[in-house]
């Protein structure tokens, strides 16, 4: 089994920043993509920023030139950089992980909450 566990969510004033971990552990042989995705309250769950094992990235529009994905494959360690954070972030963000010949893992979820 593989799990993922996340950290470093809570709340923040509007400009403020945080930065988000999501560790993986158990039978893992490797990762091929680790990435983001936040659900607001009645809204679809979307993806905010991906990154492969060799360092492309992809994020959303909303997002791009304020977040930063970042992966530490050693620890198996993902995290996302959140700058100039605003209102509209304020979501429970997840961590997915490709594992090779495993598939697609999720964690629990963390909550960020940006107040105006």
């Amino acid at each position: 089994q593989v799990q993922l566990v996340e950290s470093g969510g809570g709340l923040v004033q509007a400009g403020g920043s945080l930065r988000l971990s999501c560790a993986a552990s158990g039978s893992i042989f490797s990762i091929n993509a680790m990435g983001w995705y936040r659900q607001a309250p009645g809204k679809q769950r979307g993806l905010v920023a991906a990154i492969t094992s060799g360092g492309s990235t992809v994020y959303a529009d909303s997002v791009k030139g304020r977040f930063t994905i970042s992966r530490d494959n050693a620890k198996n360690t993902v995290y996302l950089q959140m700058n100039s954070l605003k209102p509209e972030d304020t979501a429970v963000y997840y961590c997915k992980s490709v594992v090779a010949y495993r598939g697609d893992y999720w964690g629990q979820g963390t909550q960020v909450t940006v107040s105006s």
